[in-house]
């Protein structure tokens, strides 16, 4: 469940609301322990998740972070717990993901212990990216632009998170791992703006994105998903592909072999493989 392109957020003091994030066509729900409860019910929140049945396999934990005053608490209850997978905030180094592994292993076998995502949302995070990379436990990483932009003191738009966004695409694209999941888009009624912001992160090699409301399913996975127009172009490159071993030319560009694997990539995003989350640019 750790592969695909929307999370969607949920409180996890609302279990009525589990089952419509699993059902509202993400490809995973981020149970909220963290920013989604205020600190008087964050207790509160714990016990209601212990004592929840959702889907673990489609479910990822977001506790609160290391050093904070309930990351300790929030790792007992997930120890107890059939997690796969934990969304750590604010991870700052190998350290941190050492932490969170040792207090939710418990007496598992090294196959159940959950994943982690660590989220990057400060300069010292982003600093000791390639450490945090290197665990075996870290299948991929997440942007937390809103948090990085407090940390650094500047604004959270687009532009000045750029760098950040580069930095974590290629550090991970080195690691070897799944493409990393971007930040929230925190204007619920702006579809354009989502979009827009979906597709810029697709663009710049994200293969995912973290979303706050049920609305923001469908335009996401259409933003990271190959368009029919995509899917016609493809097909017509593979196929020009199979005519010559060398360049040719197809409706005015010419194609050689670096096309023709990414439109083989599309194509095989098209069909469900999650490590060709591709689209064209044609």
């Amino acid at each position: 469940m750790l592969t695909g392109s929307a999370f969607l957020f949920v409180p996890a003091n609302r279990p009525d609301r589990f089952a419509k994030a699993i059902g509202s066509g993400a490809c995973g729900a981020v149970i909220d322990l963290e920013d989604a409860i205020d600190p008087a019910e964050k207790a509160q929140a714990r016990a209601i998740l212990a004592g929840a049945s959702p889907d673990w396999g489609r479910v990822i934990v977001r506790v609160n972070g290391v050093g904070s005053p309930w990351c300790e608490e929030d790792l007992a209850t997930l120890a107890s717990l059939p997690a796969r997978a934990v969304m750590l905030p604010k991870c700052e180094g190998p350290e941190h993901l050492e932490a969170v592994r040792d207090a939710v292993a418990g007496g598992r076998a090294r196959s159940d212990v959950p994943a982690i995502i660590p989220q990057i949302e400060t300069a010292r995070g982003l600093q000791a990216l390639d450490r945090i990379l290197a665990s075996p436990s870290v299948p991929r990483v997440a942007f937390g632009h809103l948090d990085y932009a407090v940390d650094l003191g500047c604004d959270p738009e687009w532009e000045p998170m750029l760098a950040a966004r580069a930095q974590i695409v290629f550090a991970s694209r080195l690691a070897g791992k799944d493409k990393p999941i971007d930040s929230v888009t925190p204007d619920i009624a702006d579809e354009a703006r989502l979009v827009a912001e979906a597709t810029a992160a697709r663009r710049l090699g994200f293969g995912a994105k973290l979303l706050i409301h049920p609305v923001q399913v469908a335009p996401t996975l259409r933003a990271f998903g190959p368009s029919p127009e995509d899917i016609a172009w493809a097909r017509r490159v593979v196929e020009a592909g199979r005519a010559s071993t060398g360049a040719v030319r197809l409706d005015g560009q010419m194609i050689d072999r670096p096309v023709v694997d990414r439109a083989r990539r599309l194509l095989a995003a098209a069909e469900g493989d999650p490590s060709a989350s591709v689209r064209s640019q044609h």
